[in-house]
């Protein structure tokens, strides 16, 4: 594993391979999930997934653009078939807290926070 620079928030990027995670602490999540998936507990891993909160609109003749959630994993748990969405936090922003509202309250789910 090679680790990067700080960021603004104090977070290491880290590669894996050809994977860029944008922390450890998301590097070892995904480990994690990995190990799960070997055994048969979850399926279909997927990074960087993005969900649409609001779509694109046109007021007064101006394009607004869409706004997006991205998930840095979903997978789904082999035993009940559910989606699982996560996302790997150090530093929860004003942002990121009114986009999982958004999310919560679109797509009827939480957003599990590690």
């Amino acid at each position: 594993m090679k680790i990067t620079k700080q960021n603004k928030y104090h977070n290491k990027k880290a590669f894996v391979g050809n994977i860029l995670f944008d922390s450890k602490k998301e590097c070892d999540y995904f480990y994690r999930l990995k190990l799960m998936e070997q055994v048969g507990m979850i399926k279909d891993i997927k990074r960087q997934v993005p969900f649409e909160l609001v779509p694109t609109y046109k007021i007064n003749g101006k394009t607004i653009r869409k706004m997006q959630y991205r998930a840095d994993f979903t997978y789904i748990t082999t035993e009940d078939n559910k989606l699982h969405v996560v996302d790997v936090k150090g530093y929860r922003t004003e942002v990121y807290k009114l986009k999982k509202k958004l999310f919560e309250y679109k797509y009827n789910m939480e957003i599990e926070e590690i």
